[in-house]
């Protein structure tokens, strides 16, 4: 095992009790236990309080735009496929201005994970409603109450059959851990959605909240059961299943797409006269 010291130590801007801490001290552990040296992971986010997660961990690391986290990493992926690749970015980030770029991942399929930091709201921008907001509450932007039906982030990886869905609390960091190592392990896309509570902007949905209703999937349920794991998907209230929900194994993009069977898009050949016939029909 690494020493977890090899990551780094930072003073971060997060507000005491985030739950971006619990995520950034999980993310180090899973990648320590697997052995996988700073120079092995590529670490890719957008905009917000949990996009800052690359400034505090020494890996390599790339901040892209709000909600455009997704296509560099895949990116990086394709490129350099031995690199292990984690996109790390918020609720607002993934599943709002980032909504498109999720949904394509999913059918892309691409060799990578996805670590969503969900507190259901926008941290960064003082608390305004996100997707995953409940229907009737009540913040800053939104006095009367959120109008808008909440965004089911489970529900639609699993209904368009991501590769890897599960769900973590980042108040349960041993499990937290275990979902992260093994969304890396799956191949083609992996999420693991993670409820990150807000401590200073969202006063309903805390972390006795979810410790009250959030339950561990035990041995007997099947993740391999489509029909099980959309139920699943659709629990939310009173009890909050957490666990790998659905997984599936359609082959990654980088086995499918034609232009990587020759290898790394990184280590290929340019053909030079080819690119200089191009850019001479621009003339």
């Amino acid at each position: 095992m690494i020493d977890i010291s090899v990551y780094g130590d930072y003073k971060t801007s997060w507000c005491p009790g985030c739950g971006n801490h619990d995520v950034l001290a999980a993310l180090k552990q899973a990648l320590a236990e697997m052995d996988l040296a700073p120079h092995q992971v590529a670490h890719v986010s957008g905009i917000g309080q949990a996009a800052k997660a690359p400034h505090y961990i020494t890996i390599n690391g790339f901040n892209g735009l709000h909600g455009r986290g997704l296509p560099p990493a895949q990116a990086i992926k394709l490129v350099n496929p031995e690199l292990t690749v984690i996109a790390e970015s918020g609720d607002g980030c993934n599943y709002g201005e980032g909504g498109n770029h999720f949904l394509a991942a999913i059918r892309r399929n691409v060799d990578m994970t996805l670590l969503a930091h969900d507190n259901q709201v926008y941290g960064l921008t003082k608390g305004q409603a996100s997707p995953t907001t409940a229907e009737g509450q009540i913040t800053k932007s939104q006095p009367d109450g959120v109008t808008n039906a909440p965004f089911n982030p489970i529900a639609v990886a699993v209904a368009m059959r991501a590769n890897f869905v599960a769900r973590a609390f980042s108040g349960n960091k041993p499990h937290l851990i275990k979902m992260i190592q093994a969304a890396i392990r799956h191949p083609g896309f992996a999420m693991v959605d993670i409820f990150s509570p807000c401590v200073s902007f969202n006063k309903v949905n805390t972390f006795g909240w979810y410790k009250q209703r959030c339950y561990e999937l035990d041995a007997n349920y099947d993740p391999t059961d489509w029909n099980a794991a959309m139920e699943k998907a659709n629990e939310f209230g009173d009890r909050i299943p957490i666990g790998v929900i659905w997984k599936t194994d359609r082959k990654p993009l980088n086995e499918r797409f034609a232009v990587c069977k020759h290898g790394p898009l990184g280590r290929q050949p340019v053909d030079l006269k080819a690119l200089d016939a191009i850019m001479h029909s621009y003339i």
